[in-house]
């Protein structure tokens, strides 16, 4: 039998029942911050209610409001719970409700700032708290414009939202940890934050921002760097634009804080579509975290470079094929002819380096007997600077401090005739061992490398350093840049990809990482 028979734990704002399972506690749907509803709407997060009595937490609590995108690539990935602006809701699972001071991870999950939760299918727990004896934490937190949207200027300060809320709501769960995960099982002094996508570059915005110092001890990047954020001005810009498609102005603050969630959420559809009419370069997302001076003080990259994070180890990478997953959303991709091509990555580089950029691209390519039409340069381009690039220049700030790993991840995902390759979002069903044949693959090859993943992602979370018996010795990436490559065989390189690495080299940060 457990030591806590009945999973009672009791925290700063009252008591919570879990489920036990085959050694292993769950609660699901614990509040960490009060509900951001009516008057509380895009304000920052506020301490949760106290509440008398002992609450269940068997169920997953609302994720937060966001469109509907229909069934995604695998099942796994879909959203399945309720959506609402009341979703500042976590989850953990932990071996024991002890005083075993556990590491503890904190996930932090993707979606382009819009979209997902902290209970997608992908992201259970179980395995990952199991195999190494450690607490796992997942939140939700404001996305979108209910999270990311700038209205401190353009409503003259009717709504103080700094547009940097959603950031905000992090930072909150992870109070939330350092009070109360020691009744999990948890140590508050070893907490590493680990995110994918836009929850990786939510992560390199905490590594920037001052009231994040101290809670987290490490961080795990997965495809997401630190160079994603907006300056106040466009973000300003953006949110008047909503403003208009709304029929609101700056006078309306109150009508536009009591307006139905949907109706905002239709408006920011409605303003991505017209972008995309105009011919502007398409825009992933139009929510992104703002450089506003107060929460986040700098562009993140800049900041980490100048020692906003000396003290934490990263552990960094990004898989081969990016964006062969997100390139599916492009109608016009496949059509893609060399004048298109030119006129894209005008978007990402300075013109007079795209020329070249083309030509270091579709030789190196061509040398590897890889294809080299338009679409697949764009492709391989389009992979390094939004992920790949951003990742390494976020080693090398780091490296001068603390520790910094990198991998990429070179698995290919069976599905849709292989055609995926080892493709945006693919390597986190192997850091939760939630692989599977829907998306990511089983059987005994696959096996191996999800224990290789996470037995280096525990080890990373319980000492700093990744190397496990498992997958091996791993050096840091140092001026060797040892790269630890995951696929059927996990084994470091000096250098992969250098060709393509150095022609960015000259290419400014304000470039990088768009998204």
């Amino acid at each position: 039998m457990p030591k806590n028979e009945k999973g009672i734990v009791t925290m700063k704002t009252g008591k919570v029942k879990g489920t036990y399972r085959k050694g292993l506690y769950t609660f699901k749907g614990i509040p960490y911050a009060a509900p951001p509803v009516g008057k509380r709407r895009w304000l920052p997060p506020a301490p949760a209610g106290e509440w008398s009595g002992v609450r269940p937490m068997q169920s997953f609590g609302n994720a937060a409001a966001q469109q509907d995108t229909g069934p995604g690539i695998t099942p796994d990935l879909n959203v399945t719970e309720s959506r609402s602006e009341d979703c500042l809701y976590l989850n953990v699972w932990s071996p024991g409700l002890d005083d075993a001071r556990r590491p503890v991870l904190v996930w932090i999950h993707g979606g382009a700032f819009t979209m997902g939760s902290g209970a997608q299918a992908m992201f259970d727990g179980n395995n990952l708290a199991r195999r190494g004896d450690a607490v796992i934490v997942t939140i939700n937190y404001r996305l979108g414009v209910m999270g990311f949207l700038r209205l401190n200027e353009i409503t003259g300060g009717g709504i103080p939202a700094t547009g940097n809320e959603g950031l905000l709501d992090h930072i909150a769960a992870l109070q939330w940890v350092r009070d109360n995960i020691a009744a999990f099982g948890g140590d508050h002094d070893n907490v590493t934050v680990f995110g994918e996508s836009s929850g990786a570059m939510s992560i390199g915005c905490l590594m920037a921002m001052p009231s994040a110092r101290g809670l987290f001890q490490k961080a795990i990047l997965q495809s997401g760097a630190a160079h994603t954020a907006t300056t106040s001005d466009e973000a300003t810009r953006l949110a008047a634009q909503r403003l208009e498609i709304l029929g609101l102005d700056a006078k309306d603050a109150d009508v536009l804080q009591a307006l139905p969630v949907e109706r905002l959420l239709a408006a920011d559809a409605e303003l991505a579509a017209m972008i995309a009419r105009q011919g502007g370069r398409q825009r992933i997302t139009l929510s992104l975290p703002v450089i506003d001076g107060k929460t986040l003080l700098a562009r993140p990259i800049g900041a980490i470079r100048r020692g906003s994070a000396e003290q934490i180890p990263v552990l960094v990478g990004t898989n081969l094929d990016e964006w062969r997953l997100i390139g599916l959303m492009d109608q016009d991709l496949p059509g893609l002819d060399e004048s298109g091509l030119a006129k894209r990555c005008r978007y990402y580089m300075p013109e007079a380096q795209v020329t070249e950029m083309i030509k270091t691209y579709r030789n190196a390519r061509a040398r590897r007997g890889n294809g080299t039409s338009p679409p697949e340069i764009f492709t391989e381009i389009q992979t390094h600077q939004m992920f790949r690039i951003p990742a390494i220049r976020l080693i090398e700030a780091q490296r001068r401090f603390q520790s910094a790993y990198n991998y990429l991840f070179t698995w290919k995902s069976a599905v849709m005739g292989g055609v995926l390759g080892a493709c945006h979002v693919l390597e986190t069903g192997f850091v939760f061992g939630t692989h599977n044949d829907s998306f990511c693959g089983s059987g005994p090859v696959a096996d191996r490398l999800a224990r290789n993943i996470q037995d280096a992602w525990l080890a990373f979370a319980r000492t700093g350093e990744p190397g496990a018996k498992s997958i091996g010795k791993w050096p840091p990436y140092g001026e060797r840049r040892v790269t630890m490559l995951l696929g059927e065989d996990c084994h470091t390189e000096e250098a992969p990809y250098d060709e393509e690495r150095r022609a960015w080299d000259t290419v400014p940060d304000e470039f990088i990482g768009q998204i």
